[in-house]
């Protein structure tokens, strides 16, 4: 499931083009960065025995293998991916040759983060020339590059990339709904509460955790945006009356900033510790956020940095896969994977512009989103109620993200599922639309419409996306794994080859409703449509919890 390393073309003779900047609309220049002002930069090191590392996945993940649940130690992993002596030394030897200091590693030894001034970074990086910008809805300033940075072809077989140099921060794609209009309000719900949640996903009040176990969760922000602890504590007020919880966070891991509430922050803890009721819930919150950092960079060096972690993490974040180089799209995959190979179950938003648009050569295309599109996460969708004041059945939520990678191929775990939709959907789009060969996902939804929400002090209702359902999903696994863990078994991992191996077992079916697309002649706004079995809208479906709980509590 590894593709083979893309090497970048040469430019001339002695060096090796890698990225530019991807164009973002909503970031301005503020000029160049003065030389002697301090960055820090991140150098990923070129990894060993990845096939390998990829066939213990599936070993470790396949409810039919020997292996399933012996997950890989932290150091098991370093062990298999370290980098070579060779490839140490003369990364090494580049940076102290160039002046970088405090350089930290990892216990993986495959990152290096280093501080450097822009004269230095500009040396060491020639074509980089560094510029502050200013952008996104908090007007964050942040330090890149515009122009593609070289390496020199002694690093080249080396180093996967340097982050800190191209990618903006993440925006939310969160929106609020205009409350849709009802007359008569007899046993009518009025929004998306956890009681809404836990009585449609058949939730009873014991349905929680023991406070007993080692279990733990967690979310992971990337945006700029905080949650309150004042805000958890009201929110589990109004609508945690009737089930246990925890109305504080365990842990926070990163810069809590001191600034307004975000509403996807606070959607994040909320629905995550409702939903995964009374576990102890960790938030990584923009980590070691700095000029030059990226967040979510700085998350995966964390997990590759900490041998005890929570067992599942929901995280809502996404860039469309054509604005990312194949060097860092490929690395950030085996970050991925080694999170698997450790039985981390890591779920991720599939996105909030359905099978998305873009125009390559005069043409449409759908535009998948990354790391939706990974091989190694399970990828959640939404869904809205076929009544929006009933809890009814549940259809497609018309902004849920999902389609087919034109990155990675199609996993063998979904080879069946996949082959089944393509031969049997009735409202299939032009096949240029689409590469029916990729990574299709996403693999499960729940709900992503109409959510209640505090966000500094004030309920604020009809908050919609994906990055609703992504945490209540993350929430419901927790709880099978407490039962898991309190009966002896290793916790889920990574669920996927379990997931398509049952079926969608334990899973409503949603089987009404197509995703938004791109508005042309030709497929008129359409993209895929759900039907029964999975689809690239809702994967298998949302949750039925008693019969999840039962089909994934043994082996």
């Amino acid at each position: 499931m590894i593709l083979p390393k893309v090497s970048a073309p040469n430019l001339e003779p002695s060096m090796t083009n890698i990225f530019h900047l991807h164009p973002n609309q909503s970031w301005v220049s503020l000029g160049r960065a003065d030389p002697e002002e301090e960055l820090s930069l991140t150098f990923a090191l070129r990894q060993q025995n990845l096939e390998r590392l990829s066939e213990l996945v599936q070993a470790v993940s396949d409810p039919n293998s020997p292996q399933y649940g012996k997950y890989l130690t932290l150091e098991n992993v370093a062990d298999l991916v370290r980098p070579s002596p060779l490839t140490l030394h003369t990364v090494q030897k580049w940076l102290l040759a160039a002046g970088a200091q405090k350089c930290h590693s990892v216990i993986t030894q495959d990152f290096l983060t280093c501080w450097l001034s822009i004269r230095q970074a500009e040396l060491l990086l020639p074509g980089a020339q560094f510029h502050h910008y200013v952008g996104g809805p908090t007007e964050t300033h942040v330090v890149r590059s515009p122009r593609p940075y070289q390496l020199p072809q002694a690093l080249a077989p080396h180093v996967d990339f340097v982050g800190g140099l191209h990618r903006f921060p993440p925006t939310s794609s969160l929106r609020q709904r205009p409350e849709p209009q009802v007359t008569g309000t007899v046993g009518l719900h009025l929004g998306v509460t956890p009681s809404v949640i836990r009585k449609r996903y058949n939730l009873t009040s014991q349905d929680v955790g023991s406070g007993t176990s080692n279990n733990s969760q967690a979310c992971a922000q990337f945006l700029e945006q905080y949650f309150h602890d004042s805000d958890l504590a009201q929110f589990m007020r109004l609508f945690g009356g009737n089930f246990a919880h925890q109305a504080s966070v365990t842990r926070v891991v990163g810069q809590q900033g001191r600034g307004r509430a975000g509403i996807e922050a606070s959607l994040d803890v909320q629905y995550l510790m409702s939903a995964g009721a009374n576990i102890s819930t960790w938030v990584y919150s923009s980590p070691g956020r700095h000029e030059g950092q990226e967040p979510f960079l700085q998350w995966l060096i964390l997990l590759s940095n900490e041998s005890a972690l929570p067992h599942v993490h929901t995280v809502s974040y996404g860039d469309e896969e054509d604005s990312l180089s194949s060097a860092y799209i490929q690395r950030v995959n085996t970050e991925l994977m080694k999170a698997a190979a450790r039985g981390l179950t890591l779920l991720f938003a599939s996105g909030d512009s359905g099978a998305g648009c873009w125009s390559v050569s005069g043409r449409h295309q759908f535009r998948p989103t990354f790391p939706a599109s990974s091989p190694y996460v399970t990828t959640v969708g939404g869904t809205s109620f076929q009544e929006p004041f009933l809890i009814t059945n549940e259809i497609v939520d018309y902004i849920s993200g999902g389609g087919f990678s034109n990155v990675f191929p199609r996993p063998s775990y979904q080879e069946e599922a996949v082959a089944k939709f393509l031969s049997s959907s009735p409202h299939l789009p032009p096949s240029s639309y689409f590469n029916a060969s990729g990574r299709a996902y996403p693999d499960v939804a729940a709900l992503s419409d109409g959510y209640w929400v505090v966000s500094n002090r004030v309920p604020i209702p009809w908050v919609s996306g994906t990055s609703a359902s992504t945490p209540v999903f993350g929430g419901l696994l927790s709880l099978i794994n407490e039962h898991r863990i309190l009966s002896g078994r290793p916790p889920l991992g990574f669920l996927n080859p379990r997931l398509y191996h049952q079926h969608g077992a334990g899973l409503f079916d949603v089987t009404h409703g197509c995703h938004e697309s791109c508005l042309d002649d030709e497929v008129e706004g359409q993209g895929f449509c759900s039907g029964p079995g999975w689809d690239p809208v809702t994967g298998w479906g949302t949750p039925n919890f008693p019969a999840l709980l039962k089909t994934l509590l043994n082996p």
